[in-house]
């Protein structure tokens, strides 16, 4: 094996001009893969960790999957004459037995509930009137199913134990009616009902839309201005592994029969799109490195051609048509293991250059770096396709040169 990576090399050193243009495609391929695969499947991971830290894992709501059918239609389901414009009976809408639930899913392991009232409200002062989305929680569940808690900037939630009557906004809907903390404002319902909440607390999640119509206060005081008490209308859940959260949804409306939505259903759309956009850029960068292997063929192909006459000597001495395959096949190799090793440290560099670049993203407020992904998966698979591509690149002219007949080159017929 020594022998023959000795003439690899020195068919290699004899064409050097077109070996380090061979190899320089190979390093920059390389390092362009991870600089593209690191950006793009770190903003992947950006997304999701933003979906899943920012949002529930798991949501259940007072509505069911599928519309219960009329009594009468279950009595007489053959039945000639249809009683249309049938009108359900008025109930206070909201989960049933929510606390039997919840203290049901506080008893899972890794998993914290959460009952909340969610409703539509308006706050008003100094004239203006703005629409907002009344989160009704206990404020010990706020720090346990949100991370409301990571983004305070004033305040914080445990003022709403010290004072029922106080309310957490967002720091865009503070700005927007020129407010500051401990100022009082009037928060009127469709119902009707008017109450007055002092500010005991401002957040800044970075999403101008969350901070501008989320606004989160005690429960009780929810339940009683939406005029349903002791009713919420959804569940949360936080779990200490996302991934678990399809499987508890499930068990969850099984259970219970009401509508139980995880974030990987809710955002179906989005990670379906991600698998699209991983194939495309996959594709692409993967291009890159089919090119550069167009080089290490034409180079390896070119040495094939001129070194006939070596070939049908090493032939004449004893050589097998495996060992000269070898031979060709080890330039291969070492053409795209220097591009690795040369090309993952360049490919590094431009990962840093990248992460410096700062942007401001529409709906945040502050500039963000771009995200990369420093995972070691990027690199083993750009290592990988690299020595793939290189080692194919030279398979196709290593087999040519296997069968080279001795005789004929001998005989000059080559």
């Amino acid at each position: 094996m020594k022998l023959l990576l000795r003439i690899a090399l020195r068919q290699l050193l004899d064409r050097k001009r077109q070996s380090l243009v061979s190899l320089a495609g190979i390093v920059l391929g390389v390092a362009f893969f991870l600089a593209i695969a690191s950006l793009m499947q770190g903003s992947e991971n950006d997304f999701v960790k933003r979906l899943i830290d920012n949002s529930p894992h798991i949501s259940v709501s007072d509505e069911f999957r599928n519309p219960h059918p009329q009594p009468v239609e279950t009595r007489y389901p053959d039945a000639v004459i249809q009683v249309h414009s049938v009108k359900p009976q008025f109930e206070i809408r909201g989960i049933r037995h929510h606390e039997r639930m919840v203290d049901f899913l506080n008893g899972q392991e890794s998993v914290e509930a959460a009952s909340v009232l969610l409703g539509q409200a308006l706050i008003s002062f100094a004239g203006r009137d703005v629409s907002i989305t009344l989160n009704g929680m206990h404020p010990e569940d706020v720090t346990t199913v949100t991370t409301i808690q990571d983004y305070m900037i004033d305040g914080g939630i445990e003022e709403l134990i010290i004072n029922p009557d106080g309310l957490i906004v967002g720091a865009e809907l503070l700005h927007k009616l020129a407010l500051s903390i401990g100022e009082n404002v009037t928060v009127a319902t469709t119902t009707g009902e008017l109450k007055t909440f002092k500010i005991v607390g401002v957040f800044r999640t970075g999403r101008a839309s969350y901070d501008e119509q989320q606004v989160f206060a005690d429960l009780k005081r929810v339940q009683a201005l939406l005029d349903r008490p002791n009713r919420a209308n959804s569940v949360i859940v936080k779990m200490d592994d996302p991934n678990e959260a399809l499987s508890l949804a499930s068990q969850i409306e099984a259970e219970y029969g009401y509508k139980s939505v995880s974030w990987q259903e809710s955002s179906e759309d989005i990670l379906s799109t991600f698998v699209v956009r991983n194939i495309i850029m996959y594709t692409v960068v993967s291009a890159v490195l089919i090119v550069a292997a167009f080089g290490i063929y034409n180079v390896i192909s070119t040495v094939v051609l001129e070194k006939h006459r070596d070939i049908a000597i090493l032939k004449s001495m004893g050589f097998r048509a495996g060992d000269i395959r070898s031979v060709f096949l080890i330039q291969g190799l070492i053409l795209g293991a220097i591009g690795n090793m040369i090309g993952i440290p360049l490919g590094c560099l431009f990962m840093l250059a990248l992460g410096q670049v700062e942007i401001n993203p529409p709906g945040a407020t502050d500039p963000i770096n771009l995200p990369l992904d420093w995972s070691w998966p990027q690199f083993a698979i750009a290592a990988s396709f690299a020595m793939l591509a290189a080692l194919f690149a030279a398979f196709l002219p290593a087999r040519k040169a296997a069968q080279v007949h001795p005789v004929d080159i001998l005989r000059g017929g080559l």
